[in-house]
């Protein structure tokens, strides 16, 4: 069983609740939980592509993180942000390079320490 997700309330509940209940049990509740046409991983890919194409890079070091869960592997992230670079914008590509970057560093340091 999934995660139940609660950031949502954790962060907006007090100013925006009715908000922040969409936000945990729809869009993630119901939306993202739902992998009969689309798996978690290929959710994660989708949603990282939109959120690096709109600029919206408050919300993709959360998502790079959720994506890394669902087993997106650094291969397909690189592969990912350098497609849209060609569509996006390069500097929202460079953008999310950084922070892809500092995500997945984490296994290649991990490895590492493992050799």
């Amino acid at each position: 069983m999934a995660e139940k997700q609660t950031a949502g309330r954790d962060q907006l509940g007090d100013f925006a609740p009715r908000f922040a209940a969409l936000n945990d049990d729809v869009l993630f509740g119901q939306v993202w939980s739902d992998e009969e046409d689309l798996s978690a991983h290929d959710r994660s890919l989708i949603t990282i592509a939109a959120l690096i194409a709109m600029g919206s890079t408050e919300q993709l070091d959360a998502h790079l993180n959720i994506g890394k869960r669902n087993g997106i592997t650094k291969e397909e992230i690189v592969a990912e942000i350098t497609h849209l670079a060609f569509y996006a914008g390069w500097p929202k590509a460079w953008s999310a390079f950084n922070r892809a970057g500092r995500i997945w560093s984490e296994d290649d340091a991990a490895r590492k320490a493992g050799d």
